[in-house]
């Protein structure tokens, strides 16, 4: 693993921890809800700057992908199957342990899918659903690549805000947490802020340590050349459409992961989470720290989403925002993420 890889790491680590102490000593805990949710966000966004900056391809389906792995995570854990525990399916679901029981909101026991199988279980399908789009899709470059999965996202979102099972306009809520360690869950309990922020971050962590090892492997000098030059990667040997197929898929799951796991968080989930202008922040996310800088893209998308979670802009969020982006395309064209730290070692 790379030098550069395990120094960002470290610099969000130790990022985490002091962002943690500062909010211990001034007596704002509050604010570790809006650095966690900004943490998670930030999975999908490392994992479009892995497709955007290292592979080349543009996705405005992010969005999508990320409500794909909470809702069906959420619909998992929230639907009653006590009506059908005599059916052979939910039988067979309860030998294999992937059931458990609780009380809903009115206090009646309920049946249902465990958070575990769950959140596999969403992962599978957004790995099935990003499969499904990115075969057609990916024989696209540039702003045709743009438009069509522009298109995929808006078909997603459609589906989540008129289907029944999804909650149409209002959502799902009643999402129960998710264990992670015995004493542990995944929920928005003013008991468990700090607990939460640290599983946040150490998942952001361990997805730069990941990444940064994929980078350096042969599948991520694969990527780099079809970001280069894909036919002269087709050339060398490369089989361009499986390698561009297999990033975008890690990419959708990455964003399914973060969806599932807020989804949780946030004991619920809404359609505005599959929006079109979603996406368009995340890829603007990524640009602003730098395409394909883990670190940069990590630390932009924290600190942007902080602050618009905190509604520090109120009502001009959005403009504020693009305000940023034309800021930083202005005088750092190559985003923040490019400029360069006299602990971080360039490579030539």
């Amino acid at each position: 693993m790379g030098l550069k890889g395990v120094t960002g790491a470290i610099v969000v680590g130790l990022l985490a921890v002091g962002l943690e102490s500062l909010v211990r000593v001034t007596d704002t805990p509050f604010y570790l809800t809006q650095l966690t949710m900004a943490a998670y966000y930030s999975l999908a966004a490392l994992g479009l700057a892995l497709l955007t900056g290292h592979a080349g391809q543009v996705s405005l389906a992010h969005a999508g992908f990320f409500a794909a792995g909470g809702y069906v995570s959420a619909v998992l854990v929230t639907r009653d199957l006590t009506p059908y525990a005599a059916s052979g399916p939910v039988q067979w679901l309860d030998r294999l342990h992937l059931l458990s029981q609780r009380a809903d909101a009115f206090g009646s026991m309920m049946l249902h899918v465990a958070p575990w199988p769950a959140l596999l279980a969403a992962l599978t399908v957004t790995a099935l659903l990003a499969a499904l789009i990115g075969v057609p899709v990916l024989r696209l470059r540039g702003h045709y690549l743009a438009m069509a999965t522009l298109g995929a996202g808006s078909i997603i979102y459609q589906l989540v805000l008129g289907t029944r099972l999804f909650g149409e306009a209002d959502g799902l809520s009643d999402v129960p947490p998710f264990p992670v360690l015995p004493g542990l869950e995944i929920c928005g309990a003013r008991s468990g802020r700090v607990g939460n922020y640290y599983v946040a971050c150490g998942l952001l962590v361990l997805t730069l340590l990941l990444f940064a090892n994929l980078m350096r492997s042969r599948a991520g000098r694969a990527l780099r050349a079809i970001h280069g030059n894909e036919e002269a990667a087709a050339a060398m040997g490369i089989d361009t459409a499986r390698a561009k197929l297999g990033v975008f898929v890690l990419s959708a799951v990455m964003a399914a992961l973060a969806g599932a796991l807020l989804t949780h968080y946030n004991g619920g989930i809404g359609p505005s989470e599959a929006s079109v202008l979603k996406s368009v922040r995340y890829l603007a996310i990524v640009a602003v720290g730098g395409m394909s800088r883990f670190l940069g893209v990590t630390l932009a998308s924290v600190a942007l989403n902080f602050l618009s979670l905190r509604g520090y802009f109120g009502s001009y969020d959005d403009a504020v925002f693009g305000l940023i982006l034309v800021a930083v395309m202005l005088f750092a064209p190559e985003g923040v993420g490019r400029i360069p730290l006299p602990f971080v070692r360039r490579r030539p």
